[in-house]
């Protein structure tokens, strides 16, 4: 698929300026809506969807009118969430960083690579194989949806903000 620049890069910026919004939408007007796209602590898996939701919305109105564009876009915004939960768990459970510059150089870098791996992807995209990007998208909503209202034990699921990590300690 074929991307004009001016429109990667107007789409990229406001991605990242949706999603840095969106990490505060939840604290201003916390319900179960706004829990949907915001985090709601300061888990690695909350942060997911500051990510996923900017990128998401992005990918479609990109690919409007090119009815098997989405596809490649929907593969890669799970692709970078996995690699966002990764690395993420690598630097602030394995390492211990608590660093805001990394998590948002993480995030910034995360979604550069998520709009430009799609406009390396060329079609056409057919067959039951490209079926499984709409799948594993599908997959992972419905885990956001799921453990935003009960997420389970563990460290990808912890609120490592610091006043619940002097709280542990």
């Amino acid at each position: 698929m074929v991307y004009g620049k001016k429109q990667l890069i107007l789409a990229f910026v406001l991605t990242v300026l949706a999603g840095s919004g969106l990490h505060f939408v939840y604290g201003l007007c916390p319900n179960g809506v706004t829990a949907l796209f915001s985090p709601v602590n300061e888990s690695i898996w909350e942060h997911g969807k500051i990510l996923f939701w900017p990128y998401l919305a992005a990918a479609v109105w990109l690919t409007w009118g090119r009815p098997t564009g989405l596809r490649p876009w929907l593969l890669v915004g799970v692709g970078i969430c996995l690699l966002m939960f990764g690395i993420g768990y690598l630097l602030h459970v394995v390492l211990g960083w608590d660093s805001l510059a990394a998590d948002l150089v993480l995030y910034v870098a995360l979604l550069a690579l998520g709009f430009w791996l799609p406009t390396r992807i060329s079609g056409p995209f057919s067959g039951l194989r490209w079926r499984l990007p709409a799948l594993l998208a599908a997959v992972l909503v419905l885990a956001m949806v799921w453990f935003t209202f009960r997420p389970p034990q563990g460290a990808l699921f912890a609120d490592l903000s610091r006043e619940k990590v002097q709280q542990i300690k």
